[in-house]
């Protein structure tokens, strides 16, 4: 708990403050990424994989985004700074120690921004929600990736919903789903979608318990890969349960 005190007092004032509540949540992410580092390695080698394979064969490698790019640990960031003239990492957070290891790797190309990528709040003052539209003016670009955002945009919005429903759209969290695969699909680049769409509880016998559309109904792109990711292995939430996310990959 110390070395997380720490890590979240580091990233305070590096943070916007619109943004400094959504501190604690990459802090955990990153201790619970440390201690399942054993059972998450395919899962994110599979993800580097799959950004691999859509990066491959472009003809320009101008500038590259990556949509939610967290801890870098499922995103081949050294590939991409290598073949990539700019590379812009965009997320609600960047943790002080993602900042320091890419100080300390001496990337000149590499951009970091903070941005809600949900929408949510354009569809609260009832616009039309297009939160990947600011991607038609960067300029240059070749390639934009989605790692492992979407059901967490699933998952935040539908908090935010079940807080506000009296004031937001029944189909917000549908809305803004569709919202995302939209906005891939509606680039003039190669896009990657690395996405987790459901999940299940599964007891130390096998047996599912609990079941869940992360996607919330909306279809996913035709997958090109899919894997099962452990998020929580036994032992992780309890001895008794573990809970396993379904994972697919399309470009």
């Amino acid at each position: 708990m110390i070395i997380e005190a720490l890590l979240y007092a580091a990233t305070l004032p590096l943070t916007g403050k619109a943004h400094r509540k959504f501190i604690g949540y990459s802090v955990n992410l990153w201790s619970r990424a440390g201690r399942c580092a054993r059972d998450w390695a395919d899962h994110e080698e599979k993800s580097r994989d799959a950004i691999r394979a859509a990066a491959a064969g472009l003809r320009q490698k101008r500038t590259a985004v990556v949509l939610g790019s967290g801890l870098l640990r499922d995103v081949p960031i050294n590939e991409l700074v290598r073949d990539f003239d700019t590379v812009v990492l965009i997320d609600l957070v960047h943790l002080a120690s993602v900042r320091l290891w890419l100080a300390a790797k001496g990337y000149r190309n590499v951009r970091l921004i903070e941005r809600d990528l949900s929408g949510y709040d354009e569809l609260a003052a009832g616009q039309e929600a297009e939160p990947l539209g600011f991607l038609r003016s960067v300029p240059y670009l070749d390639f934009v990736v989605s790692a492992n955002l979407l059901s967490q945009i699933g998952r935040g919005v539908k908090r935010r919903h079940e807080a506000e429903a009296e004031r937001m759209p029944d189909d917000t969290v549908e809305r803004l789903i569709a919202a995302h695969l939209d906005g891939l699909s509606g680039i003039s680049c190669r896009s990657c979608l690395v996405t987790d769409i459901a999940y299940a509880v599964i007891d130390r016998n096998g047996k599912t318990h609990e079941e869940a559309d992360l996607l919330h109904g909306v279809p996913p792109p035709p997958a090109k890969a899919a894997w099962t990711w452990p998020v929580a292995p036994l032992g992780e939430e309890s001895k008794d349960y573990k809970i396993e996310h379904k994972v697919i990959a399309a470009w």
